[in-house]
């Protein structure tokens, strides 16, 4: 096989995970291809695309489901030859603390605790905890208390919403 660019392979990798995930009813949240200490790292994590602020645990993704696109994905991956030599595959969920990173995350969301982390601060702050209430095309807007901190998507570092039980 002839050695393609990491970006190109990613590309490929990215939509034949699409194609076997999207097999089942699912969508892929996060694709990663990357060399680690244990070797290259094909890390698929896969989504409902209709779970949002109301979905409760059943609307999760189960480890059969995991099981069940790990497996046919393994086998096109094979026969397709995208990828040289050896490599691991983990198929995963995002997780209850998931992170956000597009508004559409936010958006689906609503209505849930989240954190963020900013680069500038924020009404003084760097880390913001609260409701995610609204979302514009530019910013978050998170309810913490009585106060409401408008957040612009370009200064959002990381974020993720928090486990509430």
């Amino acid at each position: 096989m002839v050695e393609r660019p990491v970006d190109d392979r990613r590309q490929r990798l990215h939509a034949m995970a699409e194609r076997v995930a999207g097999g089942h009813g699912l969508e892929v949240f996060d694709l990663q291809w990357r060399r680690e200490s244990i070797g290259w790292v094909l890390r698929v994590m896969l989504d409902r695309p209709d779970a949002g602020a109301g979905a409760g645990a059943e609307d999760g993704i189960g480890v059969d489901e995991c099981q069940n696109v790990s497996r046919e994905l393994s086998a096109v991956l094979d026969v397709e030859e995208v990828v040289d030599g050896a490599y691991t595959l983990e198929v995963s969920s995002p997780g209850l603390d998931r992170p956000l990173r597009r508004p559409a995350d936010y958006r689906r969301f609503a209505g849930r605790l989240a954190q963020v982390v900013v680069s500038e601060a924020v009404d003084g702050q760097s880390f913001l905890k609260g409701r995610i209430h609204d979302v514009t095309d530019e910013a978050v807007l998170l309810e913490a208390g009585s106060r409401v901190h408008c957040v612009p998507f370009g200064v959002i570092t990381r974020a993720r919403l928090e486990v509430e039980f």
